[in-house]
């Protein structure tokens, strides 16, 4: 199935790569603000893909101007999520994979965030990731938002596809989503801030017992910081890597 990560045990970002001219000092004096950026974090989330296809050349660019530890997880698009619903997908899928591929070894995981109101249809479902697999053997993410998703058959699916789903802050769907779950090779850790989702900055305690929280399970852990509507997610993802 998904093949074996050669990725460090701790992976942290934010959703973009946003510096704040306030904690500039942290990153080198020179180059592009990804270049700053990639010099401190080891992983950037890029949501801009949800919305549009790249070209090949931007890719390729990000790719070659970032430390070679240094991955990248990409948003499947809302074509596929939003508008098709999950549904007869194929060809969709297989221009989105087509469209990443010159990431190369640094594409990371594959996010895929569903609609709050898209229930879990075992059909569809299980027909949408054999249709992944196909595709794609790489890491993959699911952010479920409708409670109907938060249930011990739907992690047995996630388990045969090698899907991880995501923790979300704050839990959307079901407080299920306070916690990793799915398949446990993978634990992904998306904070959105709380208790202002995009606005709240983290409070120090939160992040040591995240901190906590993660030295407690030393598999594969990503986590990105979503919290940008104040730039507040740079900050915290600095933090919460020196803690760990």
């Amino acid at each position: 199935m998904a093949k074996a990560s050669t990725a460090p045990l701790i992976r942290i970002g934010t959703a973009g790569w946003v510096i704040p001219k306030i904690h500039a000092a942290v990153c080198a004096p020179t180059g592009t603000h990804l270049e700053k950026y990639s010099g401190v974090l080891n992983a950037v989330e890029i949501n801009s893909t949800f919305y549009r296809p790249h070209q090949a050349k931007t890719f390729e660019r990000w790719a070659t101007t970032t430390p070679e530890d240094f991955r990248f997880v990409v948003k499947l698009a809302k074509s596929i999520t939003h508008e098709a619903k999950l549904v007869r997908a194929g060809a969709l899928l297989a221009s989105f994979f087509d469209n990443v591929r010159p990431l190369g070894e640094k594409l990371g995981p594959v996010l895929v965030q569903l609609p709050p109101k898209l229930a879990f249809d075992l059909g569809t479902a299980r027909e949408f990731f054999e249709t992944v697999r196909e595709l794609h053997s790489g890491p993959l993410v699911l952010e479920p938002r409708h409670a109907s998703w938060f249930t011990l058959p739907v992690d047995r699916l996630l388990r045969e596809f090698e899907v991880a789903r995501a923790m979300a802050d704050p839990p959307a769907g079901s407080p299920a989503a306070a916690e990793p779950g799915g398949w446990p090779g993978l634990r992904y850790y998306r904070l959105h801030g709380s208790p202002r989702k995009y606005w709240s900055p983290y409070e120090p305690a939160v992040l040591e017992t995240l901190a906590t929280r993660i030295r407690k399970h030393p598999t594969n852990n990503w986590v990105i910081f979503d919290n940008t509507a104040q730039n507040h997610a740079f900050a915290d993802a600095i933090t919460l890597k020196n803690l760990l």
